[in-house]
């Protein structure tokens, strides 16, 4: 299953992006928002997005805001989420080969719609290499407990 989240200012590309998926057989499900709202928040959407993805345990979601930053952020706060910002199809493509990534973000003010269709098409036609050094690395990233605050220090 593939689930699909956006905000505003993703919205649009997000109703395309679905569209593009359903003409070429894929199975989405829309996890909102379902009408424009330009005061509408993110995490409204990514988190019943990620609960979704959770509880099925299998499948992938793409997300949609202005850069894909904040939705990546809040994506990643989920566990077993291996998200990743996609700007190119190549980049995509290196993220699940590399990352085995199972979230992809897109930045709708900084691509355009073809290139949005590019790089999901990549995303999703893409495997992970299952290479030891690959699995080593995400073996190293997820067994590291959580970590704290850096004792007050601030930018």
């Amino acid at each position: 299953m593939l689930y699909l989240a956006a905000d505003h200012a993703g919205f649009e590309l997000k109703n395309k992006i679905k569209k593009h998926l359903e003409e070429s057989g894929i199975e989405v499900v829309d996890v909102g928002p379902f009408v424009f709202d330009p005061t509408d928040d993110y995490p409204d959407y990514v988190i019943p997005a990620m609960n979704r993805l959770r509880d099925d345990n299998a499948g992938g979601a793409i997300l949609i805001c202005r850069n894909g930053v904040g939705v990546s952020m809040l994506a990643n706060k989920f566990d077993g989420v291996r998200a990743a910002l996609s700007w190119s199809a190549a980049h995509a493509a290196s993220s699940r080969t590399d990352d085995n990534t199972n979230v992809l973000t897109l930045p709708a003010d900084y691509i355009t719609e073809d290139v949005a269709k590019d790089v999901v098409g990549a995303w999703l036609s893409t495997d992970f290499s299952n290479e030891e050094r690959h699995k080593r690395r995400l073996q190293k990233g997820t067994s590291l407990p959580r970590v704290g605050p850096a004792g007050g220090s601030s930018l």
